[in-house]
């Protein structure tokens, strides 16, 4: 385990709005504002999205199995931001989606196309500085403390 304590600084909050690119949208609200290190949570609905359901095996790096979501579904997520190595912002968001009455927890990962409105909550930190590298040993983008 590695970690550093920091401190919230900014705080946004942002609408999405039917038919937005929810996932493209919030990286360039990312780059607008030069938020390096956040969290944020979101709720709302979610018409669209190609997400991953877990891996086939736990293995490293693991293959990830990979479900289109094609219908409406309420949408409660939570994630983070940091910048990778070549200067972009990498978003890691897990959403739970809701469908008359089931739900599965999701890692959300593109295609993302909002569903009436969701609304995005963002806290920026600082007093650290932290990046989301790729990580060739584990196939993703992992956290790191510089």
């Amino acid at each position: 385990m590695d970690y550093r304590a920091g401190t919230m600084n900014r705080v946004f909050v942002a609408r999405f709005d039917q038919g937005d690119d929810f996932l493209g949208g919030l990286q360039d609200l990312v780059r607008k504002e030069q938020i390096r290190n956040g969290w944020f949570h979101c709720i709302g609905g979610l018409a669209e999205a190609d997400v991953v359901i877990g891996p086939k095996e736990p293995t490293m790096p693991p293959e990830p199995i990979w479900h289109k979501v094609d219908s409406p579904r309420e949408l409660l997520g939570t994630g983070s931001i940091y910048w990778d190595e070549h200067d972009e912002p990498k978003i890691h968001l897990h959403t739970a989606l809701g469908d008359h009455g089931t739900s599965m927890t999701v890692c959300t990962r593109k295609g993302t196309k909002v569903y009436l409105v969701i609304e995005v909550y963002i806290v920026e930190i600082t007093g650290f500085t932290a990046s989301r590298p790729w990580y060739d040993e584990g196939g993703f983008n992992r956290l790191r403390f510089d």
